[in-house]
């Protein structure tokens, strides 16, 4: 659906049905499929003919998100995974191996930052974390003969950081390497960075593509502009022979769709972190207000940010959208209308201590370990989602101890001013 805009592609795209067919998305709750002739099985097996034959691997509610989702990031081909971690670890193990080195930005979320640093080095994969606002000879310093991936968030969680997308390409591109981004705070209404020089993105679809917390999962899209036979010595498992699958070469039978191809039928069907048909038909009917929300998040974050950078207990914000936030710029340059998500962060002028009693006294917002929902949420992540990381670690990811990240939901803004007034009088 490339002609049309994406409000009309959050609704329409990857399911066009034909005459007497359901015009919602049916769920196809089923793990196998019916063929008439074992060859019809063998061919699809073989990687030689479409088709489903178990769920593990593809089924059409998922493949029809699958592909709504590629549509709006301007992809040649994604794939949804069971949660966004799984798709940042299947992201980066596609085309990495025990030997392989990675570079990331280190203001990412932690959970990322513990599947990059502890989980891929047991893997044999190790990882070197940059500033990112470090200049591109300093990140460029960081790269390795076996360094397979450069990697990092849009707009950071929690620390907020917007990334400077065209910079991490060149250094990506220039070192031979492609550039992953998690574009889950920004989704694509507000940054698509495919087209600012971005190779992959992923999405933990359980924030706000989802939007009411109702399901968990996370997809990966393929811009399809990585040459990857121009570094063939490189990415071996995707320009030579994969003796599994009888000697497919992804490259020469896939094309553009050889990364999501081997993906799909190599990781998938050897891990199995699928989302189910279900998971994915409430992550659809989240998709088709997607536009609708982020306007209101955005609009509410930009007021919530603005009231809290004027209240005398709270001493510092991050908010791009704020003119004095040092990434205010990149957000105008990066993010539709300057607008990044409806996360802020924010310290109080007491620190832990006044963070913790702000907390305990607010009344509509919640204290949830998650973000991005229809209902505003707390959270403190040096307590909470970064808890594993130690004091240095939490400095390199853009967390102070006092830092509170607070998720602006679609309520009515002042109401939830009023809420954060009260509760900022007990801080």
């Amino acid at each position: 659906m490339s002609d049309y805009n994406l409000e009309t592609k959050c609704i329409h795209s990857g399911y066009t049905p034909s005459k007497g067919e359901p015009c919602a998305l049916p769920v196809y709750q089923s793990t196998t499929y019916k063929y008439d002739t074992t060859d019809e099985m063998g061919q699809l097996f073989d990687l030689k003919a479409d088709g489903y034959f178990y769920t593990r691997l593809q089924n059409p509610t998922n493949d029809a998100v699958a592909a709504k989702i590629a549509d709006l990031e301007g992809g040649v081909a994604a794939i949804l995974t069971s949660s966004g971690q799984a798709a940042n670890f299947y992201a980066v193990f596609n085309i990495c191996e025990a030997g392989d080195h990675v570079v990331a930005a280190s203001t990412i979320y932690g959970g990322t930052f513990n599947l990059l640093a502890v989980t891929f080095k047991k893997l044999g994969i190790d990882c070197t974390f940059v500033d990112t606002d470090a200049s591109e000879e300093e990140i460029a310093a960081a790269f390795k003969p076996n360094t397979k991936v450069l990697f990092a968030e849009t707009i950071a969680n929690p620390a907020l950081v917007v990334l400077d997308i065209e910079k991490f390409a060149r250094v990506a591109h220039q070192n031979g390497v492609p550039l992953i981004v998690d574009n889950t705070f920004a989704t694509p209404v507000n940054c698509r960075p495919f087209e600012w020089g971005a190779d992959i993105v992923t999405h933990s679809t359980t924030k706000y593509m989802d939007g009411h917390a109702v399901q968990v999962g996370g997809a990966i899209v393929d811009s399809g502009n990585f040459d990857w036979d121009a570094y063939g010595h490189k990415y071996h498992g995707l320009t030579e022979p994969d003796e599994s699958y009888h000697g497919v070469i992804y490259t020469k039978q896939f094309g553009k769709k050889a990364y999501i191809t081997k993906a799909t039928s190599q990781l998938m069907r050897d891990l199995g972190s699928i989302p189910s048909p279900m998971n994915c038909f409430l992550l659809n009917l989240g998709l088709e207000t997607l536009p609708l929300r982020m306007e209101r998040h955005c609009s509410n974050a930009q007021k919530i940010a603005e009231y809290l950078n004027a209240h005398k207990k709270v001493s510092h914000v991050n908010y791009a959208g704020l003119p004095d936030d040092k990434y205010h710029a990149l957000a105008q340059k990066y993010m539709k209308n300057g607008q990044t998500c409806g996360v802020i962060s924010f310290e109080l002028t007491g620190g832990r201590d006044a963070a913790v009693r702000f907390m305990d006294s607010l009344k509509l917002a919640t204290i949830a370990t998650h973000v991005a929902a229809s209902i505003t949420m707390v959270l403190h992540p040096a307590s909470h989602t970064h808890r594993q990381m130690n004091d240095e670690q939490l400095v390199e990811a853009g967390v102070s101890p006092g830092m509170i990240r607070l998720s602006i939901g679609i309520e009515n803004a002042d109401d939830i001013i009023k809420d954060l007034d009260q509760a900022l009088e007990n801080a």
